[in-house]
């Protein structure tokens, strides 16, 4: 009696285990060198998968498929729909499958057929695993950066501006996710010691980005583009679904995010949509919705603001989060403070980047900065100022708000150039931390040294993003 009970015990703990098999979750990572592990001491526990698999845990099987020199485009003797691990992915019977190729179609001879061939071969690959039985979602990963000098080689530069370009149109015609891992280690030199392959903890990084990527909560059937009911003209906005459309006579974009991430939120560039867009698509990988209402050259003045509530009331009216993550670059400062201020309860966070913050210093051009007489202008026409000593006590700079700002509590990130000559650090962000500060409020400045007015943003925005995800608590 007692060998059959153990024998019933036995076989009911296998069934158990087949069980639990069963319902893992099978990752498949299709991929090159970098995914295989190449120049790791331990490939199968160091490698991005190996990795991904200990974050993941006993409900996840993750079974890395990379395979080392292997391109996206067929026509070759490299590609990688020739290898052995091509097929055992398509038998592995995978939920969600992983695609990071492209590195080694950027270097010769392969580069010179990547207008020809690399998208519909991309495509064909995406098709072979999405007509599987388990019917897996496909996520396309952005080939990390390469610090090769070699022109003949895998360099950055045929990376940046001829794969990933094309990268992203695939996943804009399929509406596949994407997971960027070329701008979190644009700025990682010393974790790549061959200037190709990333170490272990360069590894590490990419696992964590796919790792949150996973595990994230994802509303699906969430389309805020069925809300907006005026004419629009449809376009990608690197890779994502942007639709223009015109608000209360001016220009407005509206970008979605391939999943919307829970409580939806979203960020509001204030100027220059598209500039230095790194943070933006970041957030858009992680499920933002990105918006831009056209008030240029308003200064945020009772118009600007005026427009500015009226399209608050649409995004918010059709589902976007109560709170905004606002975004001003240069001049755009100006116009996110100033809205924050008579709408205090409606703002999350404000990054502000090179921001001006005293009209006084750009436009006006009172301090080091040349300014701008045509725009100095403007300004005094949009507040009706209508003589030079009216300008120059104008009280409804950022600076001057500072209490008002404070007293709204919510949290602020800016980001300068210390060299700076257009919109001078010290005559502005300078100045305004100072006063916040001094007031106990919530502010972070990233300084960057020997920058100037340009480049906006970091090479590598995860800072950015960071803070604004802390900022949202999703």
């Amino acid at each position: 009696m007692k060998k059959i009970f153990g024998i019933v015990v036995v076989s009911l703990f296998f069934l158990s285990s087949q069980v639990n098999a069963q319902h893992k979750i099978r990752i498949a990572c299709i991929g090159n060198s970098i995914t295989y592990g190449a120049t790791l001491p331990n490939p199968e526990k160091d490698s991005y998968p190996g990795q991904l698999q200990n974050m993941l845990g006993d409900g996840y099987e993750v079974m890395n498929f990379g395979v080392s020199g292997k391109t996206v485009i067929r026509n070759g003797d490299n590609s990688y729909v020739s290898t052995k691990k091509y097929e055992e992915a398509l038998q592995s019977n995978p939920d969600i499958v992983t695609i990071k190729l492209g590195t080694n179609d950027s270097r010769l001879p392969y580069r010179l057929k990547l207008d020809s061939n690399f998208i519909d071969d991309y495509k064909a690959l995406i098709h072979s695993f999405q007509q599987l039985p388990s019917k897996p979602k496909v996520i396309l990963l952005l080939p990390v950066s390469s610090f090769l000098k070699d022109s003949e080689r895998q360099t950055d530069e045929v990376i940046v501006n001829q794969v990933i370009p094309k990268i992203r149109q695939v996943a804009y015609e399929e509406k596949l996710e994407m997971i960027d891992l070329h701008s979190i280690t644009a700025d990682k030199e010393s974790l790549f010691p061959d200037k190709l392959h990333p170490s272990v903890l360069g590894e590490t990084i990419l696992a964590k980005r796919i790792y949150e990527s996973v595990v994230s909560k994802k509303k699906m059937d969430f389309d805020i583009f069925s809300k907006i009911k005026e004419e629009k003209k449809n376009s990608s906005f690197y890779g994502y679904d942007c639709v223009d459309f015109i608000f209360k006579g001016r220009n407005c974009k509206v970008v979605k995010p391939r999943f919307s991430a829970s409580g939806l939120p979203w960020v509001w560039r204030a100027r220059f949509f598209g500039i230095e867009p790194q943070a933006d698509i970041a957030l858009l990988d992680r499920g933002f919705h990105l918006v831009y209402c056209d008030v240029a050259e308003l200064f945020g003045n009772q118009e600007a603001i005026d427009c500015w509530n009226a399209f608050y009331e649409k995004m918010h009216g059709a589902g976007l989060s109560k709170k905004v993550c606002l975004e001003g670059f240069s001049r755009g400062g100006i116009y996110v403070y100033r809205w924050a201020v008579t709408n205090p309860k409606k703002v999350a966070c404000i990054y502000a980047d090179a921001p001006v913050l005293d009209l006084k210093s750009w436009p006006g051009g009172k301090g080091k900065s040349k300014g701008s007489q045509e725009v100095w202008e403007i300004f005094k026409k949009d507040f009706g100022l209508s003589s030079e000593e009216a300008a120059m006590d104008f009280k409804g700079n950022p600076i001057d708000l500072v209490p008002q700002i404070v007293k709204a509590g919510f949290p602020m990130l800016h980001v300068v150039g210390d060299a700076d000559d257009v919109v001078p650090v010290d005559e502005n962000t300078k100045i305004f931390e100072e006063r916040v500060k001094a007031l106990g409020g919530n502010i972070m400045v990233i300084h960057k040294q020997d920058v100037k007015h340009h480049p906006h943003s970091l090479k590598n925005p995860q800072p950015i993003v960071d803070f604004i995800l802390h900022s949202v608590k999703f």
